[in-house]
């Protein structure tokens, strides 16, 4: 009988986020990055999915991990490139060696801030994207990729159960 494999997320936290609490708290709220990772392996206990956090503030670092990802097989990542997002063709290119989904996350609505951060070089890639809900888009971006990965999809109310 062959023995079935761990489902494996990895979650990627680009540069600054490791000061996730301190750093500028009317933006990112006071939410560290260590209560965030715990509350997210805590999430994959639950649906039985082993979660991976990593943290760095250089690009060739989060390029190797990805790439090491890659080499060790995975079933879905999700990255907060932060300031990488708008820069980073290095971390592009290793992301599409990934051939799992893909959630890239964003604190702030990336959308509604500088100019500059409009543009995300992930997001043509990615699977999806999730902007602007805080930390706790996190959470969801965790339900979502779990809930690709075992292929289930949202299930609506039957239009029989809607009110008229």
């Amino acid at each position: 009988m062959a023995e079935t494999q761990e489902q494996k997320i990895l979650i990627i936290h680009g540069p600054n986020l490791n000061m996730l609490g301190k750093r500028e708290p009317q933006i990112y709220g006071s939410t560290t990055l260590e209560e965030i990772n715990n509350g997210l392996k805590r999430q994959g206990e639950k649906a039985g999915i082993l979660v991976e956090t990593f943290q760095s503030n250089y690009e060739g670092a989060i390029v190797e991990k990805i790439q090491h990802t890659f080499l060790s097989g995975i079933n879905g990542i999700i990255i907060n490139p932060a300031a990488f997002t708008h820069t980073s063709i290095a971390i592009r290119d290793a992301l599409l060696l990934i051939g799992a989904p893909i959630i890239e996350i964003h604190i702030t609505n990336i959308y509604k801030r500088e100019l500059f951060r409009h543009k995300s070089l992930v997001a043509d890639i990615a699977t999806a994207q999730i902007s602007g809900f805080g930390v706790v888009g996190y959470a969801l971006a965790l339900d979502g990729l779990i809930g690709l990965i075992n292929r289930s999809t949202v299930r609506y109310p039957q239009k029989s159960a809607l009110p008229e």
